[in-house]
């Protein structure tokens, strides 16, 4: 009986460990894991973007996406490519997210047929007309932002943290394009569900929303959003993105993550 009662005493034990440090998780601790839990080994997808103006207009752009995982995690390298329509086809972003130092962003546009890199002052620009810019490609190095925890919120009846971040001076911000942003970051995996960003005039700009969320490996706890869209509060417009096919690939070729790759149409 005694030997019973220890191990339920034991078990009590741990899962009060458990649940202590989970509750003394800091802001910065959950954003870094937020980061973590949606980068994969590798992957293919092909997605649609959907970018609609103020007036209901629609601009239909697919899409063909390969990443992977360098460095120990550290470094993710990304290839986007334009498929159709016409006028964008061919045109690529090459991207190496690097986990603790400015990322390398280069855009190659087949009218100029020439590679051109995107330098720091341009991250907060549109990428290609959309309401996503730049900055929203690669999560943000970690350091250059102050987190706060406000609450827990529920979203679509999941609790969330939410969480503020704001850059740690007028470079950070004009870099990434926002003074504050506030992000509700599911308690269960860890996955963002929603964001809102303020401007350099610290009014509400944009607002990000999580629909849907798929599980891309279950040993890892590896996830990818699959339907978000992005509403440009200030000026009515809206961009969708849904990954119409995604598959996990540890194996992804590193030519793809070229600059002759990306030059190819």
């Amino acid at each position: 009986m005694k030997k019973k009662t220890f191990v339920i005493l034991a078990i009590f034990s741990l899962l009060g460990i458990s649940s202590q440090s989970h509750a003394q998780q800091t802001a910065k601790q959950i954003i870094d894991l937020s980061y973590e839990t949606t980068k994969l080994a590798g992957s293919e997808a092909v997605s649609t973007m959907t970018i609609m103006d103020g007036k209901g207009n629609e601009r239909v752009r697919k899409i063909a996406q390969v990443t992977k995982l360098e460095d120990n995690g550290d470094t993710e390298k990304k290839l986007i490519r334009f498929l159709e329509p016409a006028d964008v086809k061919g045109t690529g972003l090459l991207i190496f997210d690097y986990k603790e130092k400015d990322d390398d962003m280069w855009l190659y546009m087949p009218s100029l047929r020439k590679i051109r890199r995107i330098i720091s002052s341009e991250k907060a620009k549109s990428f290609m007309g959309s309401e996503f810019s730049y900055a929203d490609m690669t999560p943000p190095i970690l350091d250059n932002f102050n987190y706060k925890i406000l609450n827990e919120e529920n979203i679509n009846g999941i609790l969330c943290w939410k969480i503020e971040s704001i850059p740690l001076d007028e470079d950070v911000a004009d870099e990434n394009g926002y003074s504050k942003k506030i992000s509700w970051i599911a308690k269960s995996d860890y996955v963002p569900r929603k964001a809102i960003y303020y401007d350099l005039d610290e009014e509400l700009y944009k607002e990000l929303t999580i629909f849907e969320i798929r599980e891309m490996d279950s040993v890892k706890k590896k996830y990818r959003a699959i339907h978000l869209q992005m509403d440009n509060i200030q000026n009515g417009r809206k961009s969708v993105l849904i990954i119409n096919k995604i598959i996990l690939n540890p194996n992804v070729k590193n030519d793809y993550f070229t600059s002759r790759y990306l030059e190819r149409e």
